[in-house]
């Protein structure tokens, strides 16, 4: 037995002393950020319209975004942000304001109600040296309630 624990000691000691040679080394070469993109939205059923376009070559970023408003008047915002000026953001406003169009109405969210579970424990101490008596514990559950309702103009649910 000794001789085979010498014999794996022996081992270790000449493995730790190969030098640890990496395979290749990982470089990355470090590029400017580059990107650009845009997106818009045009929902006539719910009002939102938006849209957005933004670029960017190196720290300098430009763009712009505009907006549709609750109450019709339309927001253009254009901005540029970059080291030496920091964020700078001009904001205008196209169209008046109007009365604000009936909004979807949606339908109400169906409630519902749960107790908190009460647990009582009860525990008796041991008697004597010998004698001990197990904790005795009573849980106590109340259920969520079995009666769901939900309805709306067009549809009913009851569960």
């Amino acid at each position: 037995m000794a001789a085979k624990f010498v014999a794996i000691l022996s081992l270790a000691v000449a493995a730790s002393a190969i030098p640890v040679v990496p395979l290749a080394k990982v470089a990355y070469e470090e590029a400017p950020a580059h990107y650009e993109f845009q997106y818009s939205v045009a929902d006539h059923h719910t009002g939102d319209i938006k849209q957005q376009q933004e670029a960017r070559s190196g720290d300098a970023v430009h763009g712009s975004y505009s907006l549709l408003q609750p109450d019709g008047v339309q927001r253009i915002v254009e901005y540029t942000a970059d080291k030496e000026h920091g964020f700078n953001a001009i904001v205008r406003y196209e169209g008046h304001p109007t009365e604000a169009p009936h909004k979807v109405a949606l339908a109400p969210v169906a409630k519902l109600s749960y107790a908190a579970p009460v647990a009582k424990l009860a525990y008796a101490a041991p008697v004597a040296k010998v004698a001990y008596a197990a904790p005795v514990a009573k849980v106590a559950y109340a259920a969520a309630p079995a009666h769901v309702s939900f309805s709306s103009p067009v549809i009913s649910y009851h569960h």
